[in-house]
């Protein structure tokens, strides 16, 4: 890939995070901003806009973190584990979806086991339907390794947002992340194509 392909994912990518989390935030973090709406402090706002726009950036950055790191591990892998590496990764997969479940469940008092199963269930279909394209566009070998990057990366690159007390700043992590991880995933291959 040529340098000024990774730079323009790296920029690309990077506001793509910041504008979705500042997205994000209008909605999960409403109260914050309506404290100072009503008077209209522009200042605070103001603040309240860049601090989402630079958190943003930092999800971005371990969104950009992950996608290399996985790359890396991938080829590392496919010469490790050759033509087992597929299977290992579908039993990631249901080992990261069970931990999104029963880790969670257990850490949490007073948590809803539905509400974690409703959360891997949805990250799991988004991830089929993201391979699936993946796949599509490039061919039938990668859709694994796409389902793998989308479930277990993401997972792994939230696991500070499930940390937090609360729930607003894991809502406001995996949003970005998806959007980073997905973009990341479905342009890549544009980049590298020879054919341009």
């Amino acid at each position: 890939m040529k340098s000024r392909n990774v730079v323009r994912l790296f920029f690309s990518t990077l506001l793509l995070g910041g504008i979705s989390t500042l997205i994000t935030s209008f909605f999960v973090k409403r109260d914050a901003y309506a404290e100072f709406l009503n008077p209209f402090d522009w200042f605070e706002v103001l603040g309240l806009i860049i601090f989402f726009l630079a958190l943003g950036f930092v999800f971005s950055l371990v969104s950009q973190m992950g996608y290399f790191a996985y790359l890396t591990v991938n080829q590392f892998a496919l010469g490790i584990f050759r033509g087992i590496w597929p299977m290992i990764q579908i039993v990631l997969i249901a080992f990261a979806l069970f931990d999104l479940v029963y880790f969670r469940y257990k850490s949490v008092e007073n948590g809803s086991l539905g509400l974690f199963l409703i959360t891997a269930i949805a990250l799991l279909i988004y991830g089929i339907v993201i391979a699936g394209i993946k796949a599509k566009e490039t061919n039938k070998k990668a859709f694994i390794p796409a389902l793998f990057f989308m479930v277990v990366v993401t997972a792994i690159e939230w696991v500070p947002g499930l940390r937090t007390s609360g729930g607003d700043y894991a809502w406001l992590m995996i949003v970005p992340l998806i959007i980073c991880n997905t973009y990341q995933l479905l342009i890549l291959h544009r980049l590298t194509d020879v054919k341009k």
